[in-house]
């Protein structure tokens, strides 16, 4: 017998529940959020503990099962669970923000080369260490 999660008929056989209400209902009429301009390529992790979390909503949790064994980009997570890149984005967003998740995006490196701003990074006598030391090899 088919585990059935709170007893719904609708239930998926991988435990995610059908989708019975509209996309702008499950983000509660957000179409974007602080951080919802996430690449969909960028990879999602879960922190520990956070699939056990009580109190999120059924896509909440999907989203904890699909990415808790494996890195899972936002695209994947929004074919997953069969609902639009932009809801799919809120939900990450806003669980990124809750700390349940780190996203991990393809940003570069911010390189202080010792002109312009002051602006933390990687130095330049690091980069030309690094680059020295591949060169000895």
């Amino acid at each position: 017998m088919t585990n059935v999660p709170f007893g719904r008929a609708g239930a998926h056989s991988d435990g995610y529940e059908a989708a019975t209400v509209r996309p702008y209902a499950v983000t509660g009429g957000r179409v974007r959020s602080a951080t919802s301009d996430l690449p969909l390529e960028a990879l999602v992790e879960v922190m520990p503990g956070a699939v056990n979390s009580h109190g999120l909503p059924p896509e909440k949790r999907a989203i904890l099962q699909h990415a808790a064994h494996t890195y899972v980009s936002i695209a994947e997570l929004s074919a997953l669970l069969r609902l639009p890149l932009g809801v799919t984005k809120v939900l990450v967003a806003d669980l990124q923000e809750d700390n349940y998740i780190t996203v991990h995006t393809s940003t570069p490196l911010n390189v202080h080369t010792g002109h312009g701003s002051n602006h933390s990074g990687l130095s330049l006598s690091v980069l030309e260490s690094v680059l020295n030391g591949i060169s000895t090899l």
